[in-house]
């Protein structure tokens, strides 16, 4: 396993960086520990945690029933008795499953005197895969409403690797999510350090510089956005300026507010839906703070509200695409 993970240090895709980051705080830290379903002889269901059974062992690479409200249960529990879980959901959208564990218990266990909850709840997310409505969901706005929360996103290999391992060494509760569409993607592959590091949670980056107007994405959007920032530069010759939030809670609230004040343009771009989306907090956010910064309105570009479609050509319609970015663009810079 050593052997694997040493070679996979040059040019590690998204989901490689996830795993290499894992097994370096196992490596580390003998309480981290992982739990769920087929994550121990299987490897995981996109094959994450392949070969870790052999490396850790059964007591730390634990297999679970088909039952998420457990798996979150048992992490909790552990967590509580100084173990650092790693809990991993096969897809997020099962993470309902866990919610009430994870609202009403692990977010406010701290807040109770009761001890924090030092635990890593991962799993993969997003549509563009073709897996229709129960293995498709982008579940964030879910817990923006809940106060002890973590959570991220990322969109590069050297934020995943860097924010896994903030993650579990982080004192409090924190929700991975981890793109799907993203974990394989040949244009993700890029050589990571080989000296320990780690991307502060809380912490969003610029994906892209640009003077004519912002757009404030995270996930599998960051790479529709430069795809479409390109696109913009080199057909109306405007300059867009891309942030990745790679954070979705707590929000950088300096860096949405710094590119506000900079382009005074701004689009919100997410995959989930966008009544109840998460754009509208950023929005909010921009609208209370910002402005008189703004040289136009905010738009908002999302998923119809609606279930994740099946078919190909429904789910591509229901889907942010580069062509509606880029419409938007063009008329947001026209103000």
């Amino acid at each position: 396993m050593a052997a694997i993970t040493k070679q996979e240090a040059k040019g590690l895709t998204l989901i490689e960086a996830i795993r290499q980051g894992i097994y370096e705080e196992m490596t580390r830290d003998e309480t981290v520990f992982v739990i769920g379903e087929d994550i121990g002889e299987y490897g995981g269901a996109f094959k994450l945690t392949e070969g870790f059974i052999d490396e850790f062992g059964a007591e730390r690479m634990i297999d679970t029933p088909i039952s998420e409200a457990a798996i979150v249960g048992a992490a909790c529990g552990a967590a509580l008795m100084g173990m650092k879980p790693v809990a991993e959901f096969q897809f997020i959208d099962f993470i309902s499953n866990g919610f009430d564990m994870l609202t009403n218990y692990a977010a406010k266990s701290r807040y109770r005197g009761c001890g924090s909850i030092q635990a890593v709840f991962r799993g993969p997310c997003g549509s563009g895969v073709r897996g229709g409505p129960f293995h498709s969901l982008n579940a964030e706005s879910f817990f923006l409403n809940t106060a002890g929360l973590k959570m991220v996103e990322p969109s590069t290999a050297y934020d995943a690797k860097g924010l896994i391992k903030a993650a579990i060494r982080d004192p409090d509760p924190v929700l991975f999510f981890e793109h799907k569409k993203l974990y394989r993607l040949p244009r993700l592959r890029e050589e990571l350090p080989t000296t320990d590091y780690i991307v502060e949670i809380g912490k969003a980056r610029t994906a892209r510089e640009g003077k004519d107007l912002s757009i404030i994405t995270f996930g599998a959007q960051v790479l529709n956005a430069l795809d479409a920032a390109e696109m913009l530069e080199r057909e109306d010759g405007l300059q867009i300026e891309v942030i990745d939030l790679r954070t979705l809670a707590p929000l950088d609230k300096t860096a949405i507010l710094a590119t506000v004040k900079k382009t005074n343009r701004v689009m919100v771009l997410h995959e989930s839906s966008l009544t109840g989306g998460i754009g509208g907090e950023i929005s909010a956010i921009i609208a209370e703070e910002a402005f008189e910064w703004l040289d136009a309105p905010i738009i908002r570009v999302a998923s119809i509200d609606a279930p994740v479609p099946f078919a190909p050509t429904m789910e591509d319609y229901f889907l942010p695409q580069i062509s509606e970015i880029v419409e938007a663009a063009r008329r947001l810079a026209s103000y």
